[in-house]
């Protein structure tokens, strides 16, 4: 598959163009606060005193995917399978996308410490039906697995799967033992692929890094999966920005838009939505079709309860009239046009 860009002058006019490196790291398409040592010192009393309920007080699930529904194509030609967070299986069109894998027990460097799952994933990796593309969005151990790019670099199922992410991830991806002719790179408004899926990188507002000392040394994007009849823009991780707007206005109407909704605070309000300003960014990228809250219910990264983002989402969409599409983890389940869907699994 070919890469393609938009010309010079076409990135003069408009907020999606390249991303910009300025001393071996990238930069946020508008100027972007993003917390250090000083939001750490703000943010830990904040942590110590927090009486939300940050964890489950039940036992969630099981939940289990009926691998056997993959045996048979949607009838709709779009099936998405929600496997908790942001970790989502698309069906488009006769093609499957496997968006951010985390499979892993922790989302943290380390095997003993970190944010645990709140419940353990419904499909087994080796159940996976068989992937025509693996799709990465940044390095941030929320959206990138170890464990999980080892086991799916290994399986005989996925020896001639794609691998698309965002520049400098594909280094990462190749240490876990993805073969790099696998692994394609792209740049923000470059595409790959052709009429059964095409796949463009865009802009968001967020960052990137392991480690506290290499942040911005890779590139995080939005993604844009276009099949021959449906269209998902899956926002991954990003604070509003006005390109909302112009990403709606190039590539949209969309059938499902995925916005995250999850570990928000105002002290980080510049780099994640959260509920109010994800309504915001649904609404400014044309506000058609279905809103599938993202980046919630599965690891505590915040300082708010565990069910609040999707509780504030609701209460926002019948404010708005906005038509969600919030599956129970695990289930793969159509998308219909128009169709609202509203799981109360995490009651």
């Amino acid at each position: 598959m070919e890469t393609e860009q938009v010309s010079k002058a076409e990135q003069a006019k408009t907020f999606l163009r390249k991303a910009v490196l300025e001393d071996g790291r990238f930069l946020n398409p508008v100027p972007t606060a993003v917390g250090g040592w000083e939001t750490l010192r703000k943010v830990l009393p904040l942590y110590l005193n927090n009486k939300e309920e940050k964890f489950p007080r039940k036992l969630l699930g099981p939940f289990r995917t009926d691998v056997s529904m993959y045996a048979a194509p949607p009838a709709s030609g779009l099936r998405m399978t929600w496997m908790g967070h942001s970790s989502t299986l698309v069906e488009i069109d006769g093609m499957r996308v496997l968006i951010d894998p985390v499979w892993d027990p922790r989302a943290s460097p380390l095997r003993w410490a970190g944010p645990k799952r709140f419940f353990a994933p419904p499909l087994k990796l080796e159940e996976m039906p068989r992937l025509d593309v693996v799709l990465v969005s940044h390095d941030h151990y929320d959206h990138l697995g170890e464990a999980t790019i080892r086991t799916l670099a290994r399986m005989s199922s996925t020896q001639e799967t794609e691998w698309v992410t965002s520049l400098g991830v594909g280094s990462i991806l190749e240490d876990y033992g993805v073969s790099r002719r696998r692994i394609t790179e792209l740049d923000w408004t470059e595409s790959i692929g052709d009429t059964a899926l095409r796949i463009t990188a865009l802009p968001s507002r967020h960052f990137s890094g392991r480690g506290m000392f290499n942040r911005f040394e890779t590139l995080w994007s939005s993604f844009v999966l276009e099949g021959a009849k449906h269209k998902v823009y899956f926002g991954a991780d990003s604070g509003w920005w006005p390109g909302y707007e112009e990403i709606g206005a190039a590539h949209g109407p969309f059938d499902v838009t995925m916005l995250e909704i999850g570990a928000y605070n105002d002290l980080w309000k510049s780099i994640h939505l959260g509920p109010d300003n994800a309504a915001q960014a649904f609404q400014d990228l044309g506000g058609k079709g279905l809103l599938m809250p993202i980046h919630w219910g599965l690891f505590d990264l915040a300082l708010h309860a565990w069910r609040q983002p999707i509780e504030r989402m609701y209460e926002i969409a019948d404010e708005k009239g906005l038509l969600l599409w919030s599956p129970e983890p695990g289930r793969p389940t159509e998308v219909v046009a128009g169709t609202p869907l509203r799981s109360e699994w995490w009651r």
